[in-house]
């Protein structure tokens, strides 16, 4: 029978609150990034970014924490089957910084945490044997109790014809060894954490770590005797890591030098951050070794994703997709501090991003000065019948994918606040309504740091009156502004829609749409999303394309706008601009909630009538465009 994982790691799962102040100590943090850690974490995202089924087999808490983990998993492609929820104890936490490019402060907050509590009942021979490998490391062999379950998992796998690995993962501090405060100390020698581990070490085909953790493996700090004692104990390809220097494999005898093991070329990048790069090698080392690949290209592999993880800010957000991976080993190290390499970061950007938005029906009830033009509409109001709108796009999405909505947060805070968790796509409006030149919404703030309070699944979306023939002086301050809120928006890791309506500016013709987006991207603007406003000739929509695919082949793709128009226009311009596959589906508004806005605005229609009225609209539209698409 054919194997559906590739692989299954198995130990530690934390929650990393990384220090977002670069070059201070740990306790002059101002803010954490929060992200998913714990080596074999790590390395269950690591491998499923680049390609491999993997899974995760540990245990996290009953609370807010443990389910971030296990549905940032999902997100990765990660299989949480083997991710065990322990309604006793919290899930454990990590606090980690940036000294500096040599000091990186961290402390494990452990104490009776939940993955420390996996016990052999966690351990399913099924799930086991569905893969092809299982990777444990050194953490949890510390354990009686965590030792017992990675031991069953073991020897399960190899009675079963299965590979095995080992990342010594040595935290002297996570084996009893020193204080809470020392966990950044990566080597204290210890003959009993020797003998635990030489127990054990027969069970593997592969051990990794670095010259410090081969140390502790063979009990003393000459690296060439210890990977010969561990040779002495084991049959297994010791791969051992130099740092800047590489990493070297044997697969037999140990050589006189760690020069004369097989290597892969190294990457001469700056050091910005080196917690997690042993997690995001070892992700590249099995992705070379379960593909079986020689051992020069794993780690080739290795050392270009652990060079990816010391240039970035975070362990999992650092690791490369196999896309990225790829373009990286074919165009080379253009900047040797990677996290400034813009044409990397919008791959690894673009390549890494979660969700599966290829339809998008989306209902768009962000209008502002519309809504309050209304006869009888006042701010509350207009909030409260723009929760009717959610309820109508709710009952029209019915739990299904492929559905979303656009709100805004000063008129629609509560609709925008009620639909997180929803599984609704998101997007909110920055513009001011109707402003040209741009002009943002205050709560964004002159320096556009209030993108800072968003949600992470929140689509900056901004609307932009922009036409090639502004005179230069409007140009200027239209790109300007998007360029800024671009910027902006990376820096708080939110998606990006730019809204483009020359027609409300200028004359347009078949190139006008197209000759804008290619501003945009000479610019340095790289969209997720496009909004744009029906086109009704193929010519236009063609050059359209072509315009965004020559420039970034991993956008995201187009929703169209409705601009209000009618049905049956929409319809017409549904069924023209389905022929494009880049096309995702619309973003459309009052034609869904014109009517029953006017006539519950003036009390002339109840809550149920205008949700009932909004839902067939919003129904009748995605019909419109599932037929113009060919889809059921």
């Amino acid at each position: 029978m054919g194997k559906t994982l590739d692989v299954i790691t198995i130990g530690r799962s934390s929650v990393d609150l990384y220090g977002a102040q670069i070059g201070g100590r740990l306790e002059d943090m101002a803010s954490f990034n929060k992200y998913i850690g714990g080596s074999p974490t790590n390395i269950a995202a690591g491998t499923a970014r680049l390609g491999l089924k993997s899974a995760l087999i540990t245990r996290v808490g009953d609370e807010h924490m443990g389910r971030f983990i296990t549905e940032e998993l999902r997100k990765e492609g990660v299989d949480t089957r083997g991710v065990v929820t322990d309604p006793e104890r919290l899930t454990a936490l990590v606090l980690l910084g940036i000294r500096d490019q040599e000091q990186f402060p961290l402390i494990f907050y452990r104490d009776n945490c939940a993955d420390m509590a996996l016990c052999e009942d966690d351990i399913d021979e099924g799930f086991i044997t569905q893969a092809r490998a299982v990777v444990a490391t050194g953490t949890h062999l510390s354990h009686s109790r965590t030792e017992a379950a990675v031991l069953k998992a073991l020897n399960i796998a190899r009675g079963n014809g299965m590979q095995t690995a080992l990342d010594i993962d040595y935290r002297p501090n996570l084996w009893g060894l020193s204080g809470h405060g020392d966990g950044e100390n990566r080597f204290i020698a210890s003959d009993a954490v020797t003998a635990k581990l030489q127990r054990t070490l027969h069970l593997f085909d592969l051990i990794v770590g670095t010259e410090e953790e081969f140390h502790i493996a063979g009990g003393t700090t000459d690296t060439i005797q210890a990977l010969r004692n561990v040779r002495k104990v084991s049959g297994a390809t010791l791969v051992c890591k130099r740092g800047p220097m590489g990493a070297v494999a044997f697969t037999g005898e140990i050589a006189d030098t760690l020069d004369e093991g097989q290597s892969g070329p190294g990457f001469p990048i700056e050091v910005f951050n080196v917690l997690g790069a042993g997690d995001g090698f070892m992700s590249g080392l099995l992705k070379g070794w379960l593909t079986d690949r020689d051992w020069p290209t794993a780690l080739t592999y290795a050392n270009a994703c652990g060079a990816f993880a010391v240039s970035r800010h975070g362990c999992t957000p650092a690791y490369p997709s196999w896309a990225e991976l790829e373009f990286f080993l074919q165009r080379g190290v253009k900047e040797k501090a990677l996290r400034k390499d813009a044409e990397l970061e919008q791959v690894h950007w673009a390549t890494n991003r979660k969700g599966d938005w290829s339809t998008m029906r989306v209902f768009a009830f962000d209008h502002r000065m519309q809504m309050e033009a209304l006869d009888g509409a006042t701010p509350e109001k207009i909030g409260a019948f723009k929760e009717l709108c959610l309820q109508a796009c709710k009952q029209v999405a019915d739990g299904r994918p492929g559905y979303g909505l656009l709100v805004d947060s000063r008129l629609g805070r509560d609709a925008l606040y009620k639909a997180a968790g929803t599984g609704l796509w998101i997007g909110r409006p920055v513009e001011w309504p109707g402003s040209r030149p741009l002009t943002l919404e205050p709560e964004i703030g002159p320096d556009f740091g209030g993108l800072n309070e968003w949600p992470l699944d929140h689509v900056v979306k901004v609307l932009c009156f922009y036409h090639p023939d502004d005179t230069p002086e409007m140009r200027a301050d239209h790109e300007a502004t998007v360029t800024r809120l671009f910027h902006a928006a990376r820096r708080n890791r939110l998606e990006f829609l730019l809204e483009v309506i020359p027609s409300k500016a200028g004359p347009v013709d078949d190139d006008t749409t197209a000759k804008v987006i290619r501003r945009f991207y000479e610019l340095g603007v790289y969209p997720d999303w496009w909004k744009l406003e029906p086109m009704t000739s193929d010519a236009a929509w063609q050059k359209t394309v072509q315009a965004i695919e020559e420039n970034d082949p991993n956008t995201r793709g187009i929703v169209v706008l409705g601009l209000g128009a009618g049905e049956a226009a929409l319809k017409e311009s549904f069924e023209v601009a389905a022929r494009f596959p880049l096309v995702k589906g619309f973003a459309v508004g009052r034609t869904i909630f014109a009517d029953a806005a006017q006539a519950w605005m003036t009390g002339a229609m109840s809550d149920a009538d205008a949700v009932a009225q909004m839902t067939d609209n919003f129904a009748r539209l995605c019909g419109h465009w599932d037929a113009a698409r060919g889809e059921d």
